[in-house]
Formats: C-alpha cells, sequence, structure tokens
C-alpha cells in the first residue's frame, strides 16, 4: 500500500506479518553500495578495506562482504567460523580481539588466516607456540595501545592511556624485538583503533602521527620497517535519522594524505595502510519492525507504548544511552501529535528503546519501525527472559530473502537436559 513504509523496495508491513516481529531488515544495495565506494576510495592508495564483522555478521553478510572484494575482521571463533562456512578467502582474513583463546588462534592457524593482530606479549608467545606445533609462519600485527581519546562515548573509546585493547607503549619495543626474534612470527607492522562513531578525523590524525612517530623510532632501535599500518575504523553514522552522514571517503582520503606527509617527513618507507569500517557499512542500511503489544496512558506522566522487543535485540540505548526515532510503518501519513516511550518486553524498568520520541496516535497491532539498527543490534542480542532471536532480512530492488532464520522455541531448548 502506497502509506507503508517501504525499505529497499520491499513493503515492511507485509515483511512482518510475513516473517514476525521483532525484525532485523537490511537494504543488501546500500551496503554493496558502501563496499564499493570504500573500495574506491583506497584504489591506487596502497591501501585495502577490512570489513570488522563484529559490527553485523552472518553466512550471508560474509559473502556479500566477499563478493565485494573486501577483507574481514573477525573477533571470535564464532565469526571466523561463518567466514569459514561462507567461503571466504581466508588470507583476507584477520583475527582480532583482546583475549584470544587457543581455540580461536588454532582453528585460525588450521585455516590459513592472513593475519593476527596481536594484542598482548601473553598472546604473542601463545601463538609463536601454537605455530611452533604446526610448523607454521603467521603474519602477525601487534596492536598498539597509544594513549589517544577519541570524541566519542567512554565505553567505545579503544585506545586511551587505561584500556584493556592493545600492548602498552612502555612495552611495545619488548613485544616487537620478541617478534622479530622468533622464526615463527612474520611482524607485518602496528595496528591501533582509537573508537566507534566518529565524525571527524582529529583522533585518527593523532594516530597516524603517534603511530608513525612509533614507527620511526622501531627503526631506529631495532631496525623494524613496517610493511602495514592499520588504523582501525570507527567512521560514525548519524545518530538519529535526517542527521549529516559523514563520508567515509573523506575519512579515508583525508587520513591517508595525513600517513604520506607523516611518512615523508619522517623518512619511513609509507607502509600498507589497512582500514577496518563497520558500522559505516552495515548501520544505516538497517531497520528493526516491531508490533505494538499494549499502549498505557500514565495521567500526566508518560504514555508506554509496549512493543514486542527491545533491550534483546538493541542494547544500545542501555550500554550507550545511543538515542532512536520510531517511524509508523503501517501509516506514514499519520501525524506524530504525541509523544512516548517506547518499552521492550524485558523484566527491567530501562527496557525503553526511547524514553521520549514523537509518535502518532498509535494501536495494538500498529507496526513500528526503529532505523538505524543495523550494526551492534543484531550482533549485540541477548537471550535475557529466554527472548528468541529474530529473524534476518535481506531486500534488495523490491525482493527479499531470509539471511537468519527466526529462531524457535525447540532451537532455544536444544543442548538442555
Amino acid at each position: 500500500m502506497s502509506d507503508h513504509l517501504i525499505w529497499s523496495g520491499c513493503d515492511t508491513v507485509r515483511l512482518a506479518h510475513e516473517y514476525g516481529t521483532p525484525l532485523y531488515v537490511m537494504d543488501e544495495s546500500m551496503m554493496r553500495r558502501r563496499c564499493r565506494r570504500l573500495a574506491e576510495a583506497v584504489k591506487g592508495r596502497n591501501a585495502r578495506i577490512c570489513y570488522a564483522g563484529k559490527a553485523f555478521l552472518n553466512i550471508a553478510m560474509a559473502k556479500l562482504v566477499c563478493e565485494e572484494g573486501l577483507g574481514l575482521d573477525t573477533v571470535s571463533e564464532g565469526e571466523l567460523y561463518l567466514a569459514h562456512l561462507a567461503g571466504f578467502p581466508m588470507e583476507r582474513v584477520t583475527l582480532h580481539g583482546n583475549a584470544k583463546t587457543e581455540s580461536f588462534l588454532s582453528a585460525g592457524l588450521e585455516w590459513g588466516a592472513g593475519t593476527v593482530v596481536v594484542d598482548s606479549e601473553d598472546e604473542l608467545k601463545r601463538l609463536e607456540s601454537l605455530c611452533a606445533l604446526r610448523g607454521k609462519r603467521q603474519t602477525i600485527l601487534i596492536r598498539v595501545s597509544p594513549g589517544i581519546e577519541a570524541h566519542t562515548h567512554k565505553a567505545i573509546q579503544t585506545a586511551q592511556k587505561d584500556c584493556k585493547f592493545g600492548v602498552p607503549l612502555a612495552h611495545l619495543e619488548r613485544a616487537v624485538k620478541y617478534a622479530l626474534a622468533s622464526e615463527w612470527l612474520d611482524l607485518a607492522g602496528l595496528h591501533v583503533h582509537v573508537g566507534s562513531q566518529i565524525h571527524d578525523t582529529e583522533a585518527h590524525f593523532a594516530a597516524v602521527s603517534r603511530m608513525t612517530q612509533l614507527l620511526c623510532e622501531l627503526r631506529g632501535s631495532l631496525g623494524f620497517e613496517a610493511r602495514e599500518l592499520d588504523l582501525g575504523g570507527g567512521f560514525g553514522i548519524p545518530s538519529l535519522p535526517g542527521e549529516a552522514e559523514t563520508p567515509a571517503e573523506e575519512f579515508v582520503s583525508q587520513i591517508l594524505d595525513r600517513v604520506d606527509s607523516s611518512c615523508e617527513a619522517l623518512g619511513l618507507r609509507r607502509p600498507e595502510v589497512v582500514f577496518e569500517p563497520g558500522r559505516w557499512i552495515a548501520g544505516e542500511a538497517g531497520i528493526t519492525l516491531y508490533t505494538v503489544q499494549s499502549v498505557k496512558e500514565i495521567p500526566g506522566v508518560r504514555t508506554y507504548v509496549a512493543v514486542d522487543g527491545g533491550m534483546t535485540d538493541n542494547p544500545r540505548p542501555q550500554l550507550y544511552q545511543a538515542q532512536y526515532v520510531v517511524k509508523l510503518a503501517n501509516d506514514t501519513t499519520r501525524p506524530a501529535t504525541k509523544r512516548a516511550a517506547i518499552a521492550g518486553p524485558c523484566c527491567e524498568s530501562g527496557d525503553l528503546l526511547t524514553a521520549d520520541t514523537p509518535v502518532p496516535e498509535l494501536h495494538v497491532g500498529d507496526v513500528l519501525a526503529v532505523p538505524l539498527t543495523g550494526a551492534y543490534n543484531y550482533s549485540m542480542f541477548s537471550t535475557y527472559n529466554c527472548a528468541l532471536r529474530p529473524a534476518v532480512i535481506f531486500a534488495q530492488d523490491g525482493s527479499a530473502r531470509v539471511a537468519v532464520r527466526r529462531q524457535t522455541l525447540e532451537d532455544l531448548a536444544r543442548g538442555q537436559e
């Protein structure tokens, strides 16, 4: 119908009725366009793009990223396994994370993962032992915690001095020296990630300056000359619909220019630069659909609109105080003349998708859409209150396909006795 919300050519109300709610709907065309924009941005610049799977990953997404020619960054054995099932070229896969298990590292070695980003000296030694057992030499980067505080939520700053990620600067030379002395480790370079939802280049520029200076110092003290410099991702997207998008191409171009000038000034051979965007590719491509279960007005206080999903399928309001708006999918012409809290079903007073947002007159059975939920929603799903994982639909040019089927009660109980 003409008054229904359309997403990538698909009627969202029809999708909600056919596949149930909550329902994640991803605009496949948008994700492909964004992959291509990033690939074009690094073309001819001695740089490459590695999609950060933690933002949104399933087998269908791994196949999409593979088809678009990007690399894939994995932070768990589960993500690596999905890449393996998708037939992703393992030489384009990176193993990441600050607490890699022996099982995760072993799987990466056995399947031929291209790069391991080593996060600690303990991991450096663990990986070396696993490589020696297999007689396999592994390419690695060392992640550094350089003491840079990006302008973003504290929970998603990842390079400040007090940080669980990366090798502290005080221990970096020791870690590099250890890696260079090992016959089983091929140290390609360094890695830094300053944080997420970053809307200007200030923190990335600071990272470039600090990391190139470190490379210069390591060349002087150990004779180490890096082949790669991984600058992470973190390119922001709008927090609310209608806000201006920060084109990732601008980030990439300006950061690469800064790398070029910094290396020239320091007399460094310019390493290949790696970027790891995730949210920028998937975030705006996703919406989540819900069905209204009740409308409860507390006179003079607040109206609560209860829907069939919330903090289990989108914990970001609780974790980061993320803000969202809602759209009425089954009648886009109904004016937003009221305000309400959109509440989830969990047994927590804080289970709110939004505490106060403009809404139309709402009724039981209405279908609501929450935009900007393509990243860190599906991937952060929790089974609190035995919630069932929603289905994921890939929509493209008016057709829809199931990327992940809805979890059933039988799935929930599987493995229990």
